[in-house]
């Protein structure tokens, strides 16, 4: 049984065999192959994700620092809330609701 061979393939057979096993280095040996592009593809993705979730977290606390920073009774209870700063002879409680919003109680001694 003979197997037909293009002509062009035959006559060219040197570069035809170079541009493959330039093909197959460069897929699977080299240092930039097609696999470690595709590892660093989805890093990259995963990072992008990433920066979406601290941008949306950044704004999130600059808002709560200009709500904060606003008003001298509210940085007195961001204090007491979040540094659990508290006046001499008094005890503070904080109590967080349902929806994860704290609630201030303040007792006297």
């Amino acid at each position: 049984m003979k197997i037909y061979v293009p002509t062009f393939v035959h006559k060219y057979r040197f570069y035809v065999l170079t541009l493959l096993g330039l093909l197959i280095w460069t897929i699977f040996f080299d240092g930039s192959n097609l696999i470690a592009q595709f590892k660093l593809w989805q890093k990259l993705s995963d990072l992008e994700n990433q920066q979406e979730y601290y941008v949306e977290e950044l704004k999130k606390v600059k808002e709560e620092e200009r709500e904060v920073m606003g008003n001298h009774k509210s940085m007195e209870k961001f204090a007491r809330e979040k540094y659990l700063m508290k006046k001499t002879g008094e005890t503070v409680f904080v109590i967080v609701d349902e929806d994860n919003k704290s609630v201030e109680k303040v007792e006297n001694d």
